[in-house]
């Protein structure tokens, strides 16, 4: 959850799509869905439906932290921080 906080601290006020956050953490589906989801339900994040940047494309979740997840992350950030790998934190 430590790297998924960072990640998304990175660009507190950008939404982010699920597959950015696989390839910028690292993370498997079966890893990041669920941890969205949870810090969803706790009120770390919030997601909404995006509807495609290109025609054809399906709607996609989008995903931030709320004013609770700031808060978090910048309280963990010193450990947050050594979870995450040198391309995120550069």
């Amino acid at each position: 959850m430590l790297l998924l906080l960072y990640a998304l601290s990175v660009r507190t006020q950008q939404w982010r799509h699920g597959y950015e956050l696989m390839k910028e953490t690292g993370l498997q589906s079966g890893t990041l869905y669920p941890l969205l989801m949870r810090m969803s339900e706790q009120g770390l994040v919030e997601a909404e439906w995006r509807e495609p940047e290109r025609p054809g494309r399906p709607a996609r979740h989008a995903y931030r932290l709320t004013a609770a997840g700031v808060t978090l992350a910048r309280e963990v950030a010193p450990a947050a921080g050594a979870f995450a790998p040198e391309f995120i934190r550069a």
